[in-house]
């Protein structure tokens, strides 16, 4: 009896985990992720969602995401912060690089490149004067990053894992992750407080989770809407922008918010003459 019980839970987890692996299993067989590209020439061309620094004097801050490389665009993104301080003629690119030691590079660059043949979507936008105080915390985020000397693809941390914590670390910085994001969940603790990598705010600041190693848990937010983690893998349901969230297929339903404090939201946000 106690072995019948046991080969049927092993089976139920067996199930569940292949459940799980159906997502990323039909981007593979569907060809939606290209396996026999070269990388040196992949596209890296930019997609015109930033806007022109010779046109607009405006401090910027934008988050993107886009599939990375090869077989792991099957799982997840890979997701970057872009900056432009008023009057500047060029964006400044904070990303963490897997080949690079340390990994975190600030460089500058187009901010809006295909991602090796993988086209980006914006995941926040932020402009003026609250750009302009956006970058001075972003910079000083990126500079205390806890984990510049360590990358581990799954479960963290990783690129996501950077610009995630990065997120958190800005007050005027709302991004609802994708949830092919992997790593995003993957919680890094602060010194003296080892209870900050297990619990934290959501990214967009609406709510909050639960954390353990990135493996295992569970977020509540009103812009992220309720999403399980189960071995760096996350669903869940967002309704305020109705979507199911589906391991390796991402949004099912209405498109991926641009962010919680959006351009137009700003507007309404920041007080007059600000």
């Amino acid at each position: 009896m106690v072995v019948q019980r046991f080969a049927l839970s092993l089976l139920a987890v067996a199930t569940f985990v292949a459940a799980l692996l159906l997502g990323p299993g039909y981007m593979l067989a569907s060809q939606q992720v290209a396996l026999d590209t070269d990388w040196r020439q992949a596209d890296r061309r930019a997609s015109g969602l930033a806007p022109d620094p010779a046109t607009l004097t405006d401090a910027v801050v934008q988050v993107y995401a886009a599939r990375t490389f090869g077989w792991r665009g099957a799982f997840g993104v890979h997701t970057w912060i872009a900056t432009k301080a008023e009057g500047a003629e060029r964006y400044r690119i904070h990303q963490v690089l897997s080949w690079r030691r340390p990994v975190v590079v600030s460089a500058y660059g187009s901010p809006d490149r295909y991602w090796y043949g993988n086209p980006p979507t914006l995941l926040a936008d932020i402009r003026g004067a609250r750009a302009s105080r956006a970058i001075d915390e972003i910079e000083t985020a990126v500079a205390n990053y806890p984990r510049a000397d360590r990358y581990r693809v799954w479960p963290g941390p990783n690129s996501n894992t950077f610009v995630a914590w990065v997120v958190r670390s800005v007050s005027a910085l709302s991004v609802d992750f994708p949830p092919t994001a992997i790593g995003k969940d993957y919680l890094i603790a602060s010194e003296g407080d080892a209870l900050s990598g297990v619990l934290a705010s959501a990214p967009s600041g609406t709510g909050y989770q639960v954390s353990l190693n990135g493996l295992l848990g569970v977020m509540l937010a009103f812009d992220e809407g309720i999403e399980w983690n189960v071995l760096g893998l996350a669903f869940g349901v967002d309704w305020r922008s109705p979507a199911l969230k589906l391991p390796g297929l991402g949004r099912i339903g209405m498109a991926q918010p641009s962010g919680a404090r959006s351009v137009d939201q700003q507007a309404a946000l920041t007080p007059e003459g600000e």
